[in-house]
């Protein structure tokens, strides 16, 4: 037999009350769950802000936005504000500075206009990510939730089967390029432009995503108990697609971003001085010693903002897979 030692119970620091104390042994209290509350975006966020490098994109993020939206409120920005001054033409930073003296805005030197590059680069991607987030915020609104209906509703599914195969076959840059020209090349004509068929792409690769699981057992479930298509649609499936969503915003927010400086670049784009009618207007500009800045500077930006949000987006479309909580 194994030899108990005996335990002092004064060791233990405790009262009779405490030592002593009635044991509750209802039912309801054997019914609770000891396990801490679950958060879903609490899990997201922790799971998101535990790699280091992700803090440090948060952070470049901000800066950039920061200098998108809030430095143009104060910069007072004028490109015809030097435009007598013959000597402030296409000056290299140390040679805006020495002109006008050091500060912020001329640290990139000047353009064709004496205009500051560094307050036109800012104001040019004000233009672009406004653009950017907007027509993201249309396309994904209506592509999710018109994706979710699609496939689970085989009448729909008939119909923009249907549709997609005929817009689906037409090059979407075609059709932003084509819309450009018959309407005059302004922002909102953009906007319009690209979300106009921009969200059956979209709302393609939701269906096929919600095709794989609008079978299961609770969705069955939820049938069989006379729960609309639209409500099993936005209650059932879409909560359980979050990570694939904020995956495909990633690829969504840089292409349009991509597509304005394209469609600029080549000289049909929107008539804002926005990243692409920067670097369209400074392409002259490559070849010239000292000038490179005018060009290289709002490409730069146009990289930058475009692989921030890439990164930033996947990196929280993986924190927002449940399975990554564990």
């Amino acid at each position: 037999m194994e030899n108990h030692e005996l335990i002092d119970l004064s060791d233990l620091n405790m009262s009779d009350a405490e030592l002593f104390a009635p044991y509750d042994n209802s039912a309801v209290n054997a019914e609770k769950i000891t396990a801490p509350r679950y958060s879903y975006w609490k899990s997201v966020f922790r799971v998101f802000f535990r790699k280091k490098i992700n803090i440090v994109i948060l952070l470049l993020l901000a800066l950039v936005i920061a200098f998108t939206y809030i430095y143009p409120l104060f910069s007072n920005y004028d490109v015809n504000e030097n435009i007598r001054d013959s000597a402030a033409k296409h000056l290299s930073p140390d040679g805006a500075i020495e002109h006008f003296g050091f500060q912020l805005k001329w640290i990139l030197g000047t353009g064709a206009l004496g205009q500051s590059t560094f307050d036109a680069m800012w104001n040019g991607a004000r233009i672009s990510v406004s653009l950017a987030f907007i027509c993201a915020a249309i396309n994904m609104t209506i592509g999710v939730i018109a994706g979710a209906v699609w496939g689970f509703s085989k009448k729909v599914d008939i119909i923009m089967t249907e549709v997609n195969n005929i817009v689906g076959n037409v090059p979407y840059i075609l059709v932003i390029a084509v819309m450009v020209m018959v309407f005059t090349g302004s922002f909102w004509t953009l906007v319009f432009a690209m979300t106009v068929t921009g969200w059956i792409g979209i709302a393609y690769f939701i269906r096929t995503q919600v095709v794989i699981i609008r079978d299961r057992e609770y969705n069955l479930a939820s049938r069989c108990l006379g729960t609309s298509t639209f409500r099993i649609a936005i209650k059932n499936i879409l909560p359980f697609m979050t990570s694939v969503i904020v995956t495909l915003l990633a690829t969504e927010l840089p292409s349009y971003i991509s597509y304005e400086v394209f469609m600029s670049y080549i000289g049909i784009g929107i008539s804002e001085m926005s990243l692409g009618r920067l670097i369209q207007g400074a392409v002259p500009s490559i070849g010239v010693p000292g000038w490179g800045f005018e060009f290289w500077s709002p490409t730069a930006v146009a990289g930058i903002i475009t692989v921030v949000l890439y990164v930033v987006g996947q990196n929280l479309g993986d924190a927002s897979d449940p399975r990554t909580h564990m």
